[in-house]
């Protein structure tokens, strides 16, 4: 049985059919427990395959090069995502002031309020650069995290936990103060929540997901673009 397991890490057959098994069971869980946007499929999934992983004692760094191809296939991902942008290009184009005076400081904030907890918390330079892309669709969060020093393991398990909690606090808040409008909530969303935010609008509509996509891949180029110079500057 070890010498199978053995063969079976040295091709990406196993890591990928066990991510795919995974995000199925975490599928069919999600839609029994009733589509609760607290606990998205991707949360199950992550638990299911970390529990998998550990009863059968895989390596994690074993595990990520097999699932590579998964990997890879973020970034076409995220590109497709322009397809809903184009769609919704009139309520875009009409909003474009506030999105471009908004975006900046949500930006920053999502970076620094993390990495300010962590530090007071005497967290070290090499979680704090984990932490700091938490906000940030993984295709180019894992760039961040390798240019500044972070920990990808730590960084994914980070944007994970942001995006489950931006989910349930953006549709917590939206109750509360009465939002509707799909264009606010969708932006709010991708800036904050990433894929998984991403997913969790477009289950409102088109509209929403659009925007969520948008603030999605401007907070994820703003940062790209803002997080390795202000590190460098700062000296962390």
């Amino acid at each position: 049985m070890s010498e199978l397991r053995d063969h079976l890490l040295n091709t990406p057959v196993l890591a990928i059919a066990l991510t795919l098994a995974a995000y199925l069971a975490g599928l069919k869980a999600f839609e029994k427990l009733g589509r609760p946007s607290w606990c998205p499929p991707v949360l199950l999934a992550s638990l299911l395959t970390a529990a998998t992983l550990w009863l059968l004692s895989i390596d994690y760094t074993d595990y990520r090069r097999g699932a590579a191809w998964l990997i890879l296939l973020l970034g076409p991902a995220t590109v497709a995502l322009g397809v809903p942008l184009y769609q919704q290009v009139h309520h875009i184009r009409a909003l474009w002031r506030p999105i471009l005076i908004s975006l900046p400081p949500a930006a920053m904030l999502a970076a620094f309020y993390s990495v300010a907890l962590a530090w007071a918390l005497g967290a070290s330079p090499r979680v704090l650069a984990s932490l700091a892309p938490k906000s940030v669709t993984a295709p180019i969060a894992i760039g961040i995290t390798e240019q500044i020093g972070g920990s990808i393991p730590l960084m994914m398990g980070g944007l994970l936990i942001t995006g489950v909690m931006a989910t349930t606090c953006v549709g917590f808040l939206a109750k509360r103060l009465r939002i509707t409008d799909q264009r606010v909530l969708g932006f709010v969303l991708g800036v904050n929540g990433h894929a998984i935010g991403t997913v969790r609008a477009f289950e409102l509509g088109p509209t929403a997901g659009a925007f969520a996509s948008l603030g999605m891949s401007l907070t994820g180029i703003f940062t790209a673009l803002f997080l390795p110079l202000a590190w460098r500057v700062l000296g962390v």
